[in-house]
């Protein structure tokens, strides 16, 4: 039997994040991922955007580890050559009537400790995206974008030098919790761990009871993507959002110019009852192109193509509007800790959580 300090399940960009946290500290530490590599869910699924912390409430985790998690994102990538671009977002609004929206947003963003954050008019948004059609936005000039495939291959080399011992193509089979650790099983050893972190995202919640944890839920809500034609992508500069869905769970069908210069439609956002569906009932690009349309009168059908999806893992069932991140020990197995429904703005909060889970994980060790 393998003895190692912690045993991180998940190898996606928290998990990933969690590991180097913990090994920083001179833990042994070990990574445990079903897939044959790292990073292949919601971690490299998603807008790729790093949000300033402007949609969370007041002192919630999402709220403050978002603002934290920015910034050290940003002097990591700047540190580690990860491409990423400072480029700011707009929210925009088409009516008038809607500005008081923008204003609450703006509200909301400040208490959480955005400080950047002006509503702007029509001129202003003309002078940086020509081609949308708005009466006012609320400007964010710390939100960018970061290429999540490179971020998760650096996080990965830094590791791997760290010492943290990489099991891709490993699942957990079964576990045993004691009181003085967590037995693992998977398809080739036994891994005794003193701590387990519960980074397995759309499968947290079957972690958790295989281990005799708590019981929860996590609820898989699929966003689908388009992409904008080569010719069509001199339409967008940057990052423009429409106001928030008024479910709570989604910011709304935007549109993103990566950092490679390609341009993002979406995501939607769909409650479905499996966690590995990513392709069945895929919505026709009139239905993306309906969102669209209203931020870019310009933009024709035509110039949609189909993109991507990803899986989100919500801890809120359809008629509750928000969730928080889950991260804390277990009741149950006090050896445990969880780091679920890390949903966005997981991306941008990645090393801020990853932190955490290591101050959690010393609690236990020391």
């Amino acid at each position: 039997m393998e003895r190692v300090d912690v045993a991180v399940v998940g190898g996606g960009v928290v998990g990933l994040a969690a590991a180097c946290a913990i090994s920083e500290r001179g833990r042994s530490t070990c990574l445990l991922e079903r897939h044959p590599k790292v990073g292949l869910e919601a971690s490299t699924h998603n807008s790729g955007v790093i949000h300033s912390g402007i949609y969370y409430p007041e002192e919630s985790l999402k709220a403050r580890l978002c603002v934290e998690g920015r910034n050290a994102l940003y002097e990591f990538c700047a540190r580690h050559d990860v491409p990423h671009t400072r480029c700011g977002k707009l929210i925009v609004c088409s009516d008038a009537t809607e500005i008081p929206v923008l204003e609450e947003l703006a509200k909301r963003g400040r208490a959480n400790g955005v400080e950047d954050l002006c509503i702007v008019d029509s001129q202003f948004i003309k002078t940086h995206e020509p081609f949308v059609r708005a009466c006012a936005a609320l400007w964010s000039p710390s939100t960018g974008i970061v290429e999540a495939e490179t971020l998760i291959r650096t996080l990965t080399q830094l590791a791997t030098a760290q010492d943290v011992f990489l099991l891709t193509g490993t699942a957990i089979l079964n576990g045993t919790a004691a009181s003085d650790g967590v037995e693992l099983q998977t398809p080739r050893e036994r891994i005794f761990a003193r701590t387990v972190v519960n980074a397995a995202g759309l499968y947290a919640d079957n972690l958790s009871a295989m281990l005799g944890g708590e019981m929860f839920t996590i609820y898989p809500v699929r966003g689908e993507y388009a992409e904008l034609s080569p010719k069509a992508q001199e339409l967008v500069n940057g990052l423009i959002y429409p106001l928030p869905d008024r479910s709570g769970h989604g910011l709304g069908v935007h549109l993103t110019k990566t950092t490679w210069g390609t341009v993002t439609v979406g995501p939607t956002s769909r409650y479905q009852s499996v966690k590995d569906d990513y392709e069945g009932n895929r919505l026709p690009l009139g239905s993306l192109y309906e969102s669209v349309c209203r931020l870019l009168p310009n933009l024709k059908i035509g110039d949609l193509r189909m993109g991507g999806t990803g899986i989100r893992a919500k801890l809120c069932p359809a008629h509750v509007p928000f969730a928080d991140f889950m991260l804390r020990r277990d009741t149950r197995v006090p050896r445990l800790i969880h780091a679920a429904g890390i949903d966005s703005p997981g991306l941008t909060a990645c090393l801020a959580i990853g932190r955490q889970i290591s101050n959690l994980a010393e609690e236990i060790l020391a």
